[in-house]
């Protein structure tokens, strides 16, 4: 999208009413990008599953360990991160282009408040860029036509699906869109995924009466899924290892000692 692109982008107001997603992850990671009514959801969610808040950090270091990797190891040089709610203090250009100036990143969201900061804060390199794209989840064929204003996909890309998938609720749907998305996705590609599980060995019970609460006073509704079921969307890629794990034991930097969060993380090849 380019930059005449992205001013005439009709302008959204966001519904300070309800909470949302991006904006309570945000809070949860320590931002001020957010309303009352986004702490105060985050808060009682919080009392649920008190461990909420070591999810967000751990999907948020889990990005910027995976975007190093490919960047730095596999020679990555194109993005295309959906859902990528509210910038944070390191995002996705910005660790790929400090490794490789000319990294390309597509943003795609649909929250009006993730529109505002993105135009304002998401500066790219002369030599790379870095460009939002206001659309939805549900709408693969659309993301990929815009995307294909920036991106090259004659040339290896990395597909971020961190957290977004779990709001597509129907299984099918949700499969779907993750094939369509890769589809397109020369050889050398990745897929780079993050999901909440309800797998009991890592904590993943504790989310159920969270997300039903949230489900009741906050949007877009959320689902959690087994890791057999969120095993099904790396299906004919070849995952790196150590494979599908929590998000915050793929890979932890040398001396940390993370804590094991029910969100499963993976990164995969396509071949």
């Amino acid at each position: 999208m380019s930059e005449k692109q992205a001013a005439d982008t009709p302008q959204k107001r966001p519904d300070t009413g309800t909470a949302h997603n991006a904006r309570v992850w945000n809070y949860w990671q320590g931002g001020k990008d957010n309303y009352e009514v986004d702490q105060q959801v985050g808060d009682h969610v919080a009392g649920l599953i008190p461990i909420i808040r070591d999810i967000a950090f751990a999907d948020r270091q889990f990005l910027t360990r995976a975007v190093r990797h490919l960047a730095e190891v596999r020679g990555i040089r194109q993005f295309l991160d959906i859902g990528t709610g509210l910038p944070a203090l390191e995002n996705t250009h910005e660790i790929a282009q400090r490794i490789a100036p000319t990294s390309r990143i597509v943003y795609v969201d649909n929250d009006p408040v993730v529109l505002a900061h993105a135009r304002t804060r998401l500066t790219s390199t002369e030599t790379g860029a870095a460009v939002y794209i206001d659309a939805d989840a549900h709408d693969p064929d659309t993301i990929l036509r815009i995307a294909g204003e920036t991106l090259d996909f004659t040339k290896p890309v990395a597909l971020m699906l961190l957290g977004i998938l779990n709001f597509i609720l129907d299984d099918t749907e949700a499969q779907a869109i993750a094939r369509r998305l890769l589809e397109p996705l020369v050889p050398g590609s990745f897929l780079v995924l993050t999901h909440p599980t309800t797998e009991p060995e890592l904590g993943g019970d504790l989310q159920l009466e969270a997300m039903e609460f949230w489900n009741a006073n906050a949007k877009p509704p959320v689902t959690a899924r087994s890791s057999k079921e969120i095993g099904q969307y790396v299906n004919g890629l070849t995952l790196l290892d150590p494979g599908l794990v929590s998000c915050s034991l793929w890979r932890p930097d040398p001396g940390d000692e993370p804590t094991v969060v029910p969100q499963l993380g993976a990164v995969a090849e396509k071949h």
